[in-house]
């Protein structure tokens, strides 16, 4: 709203010498920077309100696990608000509508996105964190009830998402398979030849298996204080970076990856998204005090695959997202040889995170370690463009 009310008052700004107030806001890298900031500042200041009104609600966690070599560390936690995902969706729902282009379409979509998901995911918590005290009824959303809610917010935003972008246009790349190490353009910004635009339905599965799966992804990985968190902070802020670089013609080019106009304003909510989980990181590093739950986790993997298909950088957020998919692959290879084996398991338990502490790691240390990983993992994606 703010860089609305900049350039629609622009004329009058300028006629009573206001206008250096504001100029600064035309700037989408400002824009950014300034949305991690204050969707850092909102989950900080409401943060010990936001727990004290969960305490009162009674929304802490159960301290229930269906593994039982988990059970001991399960009851340590018990009774620990969750739920804090509402925190972390309103503090990037705020930054985004003030600090970007609410009239960009793919700004609009990533606010449906994170609506969509934050409520899938509180419907959820709440049923799960509230059945007791309700006496019984549902113990939270079978999974294919959320998965259902996942691939159609996912079918949705890739609809109109394809039918937004416009491979006509020389410069956009809105459609285009953007393979790993392939120049997107050759000697003075000419599209490469070798391209391949996706048609509709190809588009479309890869948005849908991006959205649901990083959903997914994030929600499995929520198993550790600041684990989740953390993690989501280094991929948040490698993806601002590739989004300004997807929405500048000149530095696409520059660095030979696809540019999609308009794609610049998603810096803004990856910014958002990274300040948020830095904030909530305060009131969530051990021993935390709340929980994201899957309020938070179902969001912020749904927003960080819709940007990465909206960017055309499926392949590098996938990268940068290494300790996401080790999470969730451990747990689809884990129920898969369970059920084909008779009861046998690759792992002492999945998700991941959990083998490695029944090894030996303290929690800190998986959490500390993964946080490693992922800084290392968000520098070689960025690094990745480059070589081309």
């Amino acid at each position: 709203m703010l860089y609305f009310f900049a350039r629609s008052a622009s004329g009058w700004l300028v006629e009573n010498n206001l206008d250096w107030a504001f100029t600064i806001f035309y700037q989408v890298q400002f824009r950014a920077l300034a949305a991690a900031g204050l969707s850092f500042a909102i989950v900080l200041l409401l943060g010990k309100r936001a727990i004290r009104v969960l305490t009162r609600l009674k929304i802490g966690d159960t301290g229930l696990t269906d593994a039982r070599a988990l059970e001991k560390a399960a009851v340590s936690k018990a009774n620990t608000p969750t739920m804090g995902g509402v925190l972390i969706a309103g503090a990037i729902a705020v930054s985004v509508v003030l600090l970007a282009d609410v009239r960009e379409f793919y700004v609009v979509a990533a606010l449906v996105v994170l609506a969509w998901l934050a409520a899938l995911g509180g419907v959820d918590d709440w049923l799960k964190l509230t059945g007791a005290r309700r006496g019984g009824g549902r113990q939270g959303l079978h999974a294919w009830e959320k998965l259902v809610f996942q691939l159609g917010i996912g079918l949705l935003v890739a609809l109109f998402a394809y039918r937004h972008g416009d491979t006509s246009a020389p410069a956009d790349m809105a459609h285009v398979l953007n393979l790993p190490f392939q120049k997107t353009y050759v000697g003075t910004g000419q599209a490469n030849p070798s391209l391949f635009f996706l048609p509709r339905w190809a588009f479309i599965v890869f948005a849908v298996l991006m959205v649901a799966g990083m959903s997914n992804a994030v929600n499995l990985t929520d198993g550790m204080d600041g684990l989740a968190s953390g993690v989501t902070v280094a991929v948040s802020l490698a993806v601002c970076v590739l989004a300004l670089i997807a929405g500048s013609l000149k530095a696409a080019q520059y660095l030979l990856v696809p540019h999609v106009p308009a794609a610049d304003e998603l810096a803004v909510v990856a910014g958002a998204m990274a300040g948020s989980c830095l904030g909530f990181l305060w009131w969530n590093c051990s021993p935390a005090q709340v929980f994201m739950g899957d309020t938070g986790a179902l969001c912020l993997g749904g927003l960080l695959g819709y940007i990465a298909v909206v960017i055309r950088q499926e392949a590098v957020v996938l990268l940068m997202s290494g300790v996401f998919l080790i999470e969730i692959g451990s747990v689809a290879l884990q129920v898969g040889y369970f059920r084909l084996s008779g009861g046998k398991r690759i792992f002492r338990v999945a998700p991941f995170h959990h083998h490695l502490h029944l090894g030996g790691w303290t929690e800190q240390q998986v959490v500390a370690r993964a946080w490693i990983v992922s800084i290392i993992l968000a520098v070689v994606g960025l690094a990745s463009l480059k070589v081309r």
